[in-house]
């Protein structure tokens, strides 16, 4: 089933206005460098689970054949415009079975939309099953230990529009495992102000049980801490710290 956050449909066009992708490379090039110093051998292929707009895949597929595979329609119109080299396909990343296996699976940007220990085990066991023995599996995540309430601002001007996003997540103490992220967009085209707003329930988990996810996949991951990626848009000092982490299937 396709995703209906407006988000990443109706309002998938706005990431021209928000999201540079030169903006990716380092971060991309951090993965990258992760997977393969971890491959048992040289890798050649990426499933990207998740894979959005495609402006990771900028630069993933400048080291590996990269097939996407997202949920929302508008996400992937964008990402086959941009990159009608790569195949991308409308999927669910717990229950997409695709009857290949590649060198690296990677969900960089994404695993928070697994809202429940449940999910998340499913979108780990089919990231595992897609991969061949000896290849990599990299997610990028938040733990419950490190993550905080923080407030985001973007903003882009072009073509006569002006947009910016503010962006707020908090962690409701009434809902364990999870927290919220609510997005209100404020877009003048032509000096005319339209006003959306969209807000989404994503998974938050302890490191203890993640290490139970990957444990019960069969995989043992290392971690590393990813810190400064969203400091220009962070509002008043906050922090928002990303663990990745990155194992071989045996």
């Amino acid at each position: 089933m396709a995703s209906t956050w407006i988000s990443y449909n109706d309002l998938a066009w706005t990431e021209d206005w928000l999201a540079d992708p030169a903006g990716y490379e380092h971060e991309v090039m951090v993965y990258v460098d992760l997977i393969k110093r971890t491959a048992a051998d040289p890798p050649s292929t990426l499933l990207h689970l998740g894979s959005g707009a495609g402006g990771y895949d900028v630069f993933f597929k400048r080291h590996f054949i990269v097939t996407g595979v997202d949920l929302s329609v508008g996400m992937l119109n964008k990402a086959r415009k941009a990159h009608p080299d790569i195949e991308y396909i409308e999927g669910d990343m717990r229950t997409i079975r695709l009857n290949r296996q590649f060198d690296a699976v990677a969900i960089p940007d994404s695993i928070d939309y697994m809202a429940s220990q449940e999910d998340l085990q499913q979108a780990i066991q089919t990231a595992v099953m897609h991969l061949k023995t000896g290849g990599v599996l990299l997610v990028v995540a938040k733990t419950e230990e490190i993550f905080q309430n923080n407030n985001f601002a973007y903003a882009g001007e072009k073509d006569g529009i002006h947009m910016t996003l503010l962006e707020n997540n908090y962690i409701n103490p009434f809902r364990p495992n999870t927290y919220e992220a609510t997005f209100v967009y404020l877009i003048r085209q032509q000096g005319e102000l339209t006003i959306h707003t969209d807000h989404q329930v994503l998974g938050l988990f302890s490191q203890a049980m993640w290490d139970e996810v990957f444990k019960n996949a069969g995989m043992t991951m290392q971690k590393t801490n990813l810190e400064g990626i969203y400091d220009p848009y962070v509002l008043n000092g906050g922090a928002y710290p990303l663990i990745v982490f990155v194992g071989q299937k045996v």
